[in-house]
């Protein structure tokens, strides 16, 4: 993969190159600030990209700014956001576009590097990988959408799951229920939201968006 990493703090951002290169892929520009960022992500047009939401020169939404922008000229340009903090409303702003190719995490929330790296593919493929904190964060104003309102507590349970980037297989252990179970449960989400394209991962993504982005 080709990647772009804009963070701010040297360290943190020399280990983000180390830890890619080390895992086999390319690191073709990094970035210290907002305008650097957008630049890089334009020039680039990278598989994906590591943005740092708070950086200069304002350190206040700067780098996720330059993403938001960077989409808006390439459309579903896959992001993974690294941040300390959770900035809701451009985070929804960021889910809206309805591309996928989004991740959210908090920096205190990566473990280990195969989580991080797993994390930056799902995200170059077009899915979705959320921190359960964001999504918390961004759930916590409550739900009006009436179609997520007519799924169950179960269905819930897996499409919140599910926006964390889980595989069938893997909501299915962490709920102690077996794989076609939990397909069932995801073709009955699929009718209740509204989507029938026939392409399972962007069904997936299309939920997750959905899910995450309600008013």
């Amino acid at each position: 993969m080709r990647i772009v990493v804009a963070e701010d703090l040297y360290l943190l951002r020399d280990g983000m190159v180390r830890l890619i290169e080390a895992c086999g892929h390319q690191v073709v520009a990094t970035a210290a600030t907002g305008p650097e960022t957008l630049d890089a992500l334009l020039t680039w047009r990278p598989d994906v990209a590591v943005v740092d939401v708070r950086m200069p020169p304002t350190q206040s939404d700067e780098g996720l700014r330059a993403a938001l922008a960077a989409r808006r000229e390439a459309p579903g340009l896959p992001v993974l956001v690294l941040s300390q903090h959770v900035e809701q409303l451009y985070a929804r702003e960021l889910l809206a576009d309805g591309t996928g190719g989004i991740g959210y995490f908090l920096k205190e929330s990566v473990f280990d590097a195969d989580q991080f790296m797993d994390a930056l593919e799902r995200v170059a493929g077009g899915g979705t990988a959320m921190d359960p904190a964001v999504i918390a964060k961004l759930l916590s104003s409550g739900s009006s959408n009436r179609r997520l309102t007519d799924l169950t507590e179960r269905e819930h349970s897996v499409l919140g799951l599910m926006a964390e980037g889980l595989s069938n297989q893997a909501i299915g252990r962490r709920l102690f229920l077996s794989d076609s179970t939990i397909s069932k449960y995801t073709t009955s989400m699929f009718g209740k939201l509204g989507i029938t394209d026939d392409d399972s991962n962007n069904r997936r993504v299309l939920a997750v968006l959905t899910y995450l982005n309600n008013p």
